[in-house]
């Protein structure tokens, strides 16, 4: 099974709603095509680096999954295309060290939480 990884930036103009309708479309879209969503942060609105169509923030998000076949990707990556509301987006295959990294670090993040509370 081969693990995917998916970030990308919305265009700073939407509303709270409208970014977080945004992204349950990309997500219902992943799970359609069969794959299994494994993690997802929201990062919220952050600088770009460079200036996208006049704007110079964006809302990031990020998606990893997994998958038998890698049809979801061209599907997904079309839809971002189609999607005015998107500013950039990359998706990537994740390597097995990058699963574990990715693992490693979502477990870290639990523990201090926990050991905040």
């Amino acid at each position: 099974m081969a693990h995917y990884e998916t970030v990308f930036i919305m265009t700073p103009v939407l509303s709270d709603e409208q970014m977080k309708e945004a992204v349950k479309k990309y997500q219902s879209l992943i799970k359609d095509a069969g794959a299994e969503i494994v993690h997802q942060e929201n990062w919220g609105l952050r600088k770009l680096a460079y200036p996208i169509q006049k704007k110079g923030t964006g809302f990031y998000h990020l998606i990893e999954f997994k998958t038998e076949d890698g049809k979801v990707i061209n599907t997904l990556e079309t839809a971002y295309r189609r999607d005015e509301r998107m500013l950039r987006f990359l998706t990537v295959k994740l390597d097995k060290f990058a699963v574990a990294y990715n693992e490693k670090k979502r477990n870290e993040k639990k523990a201090s939480k926990t050991l905040a509370e």
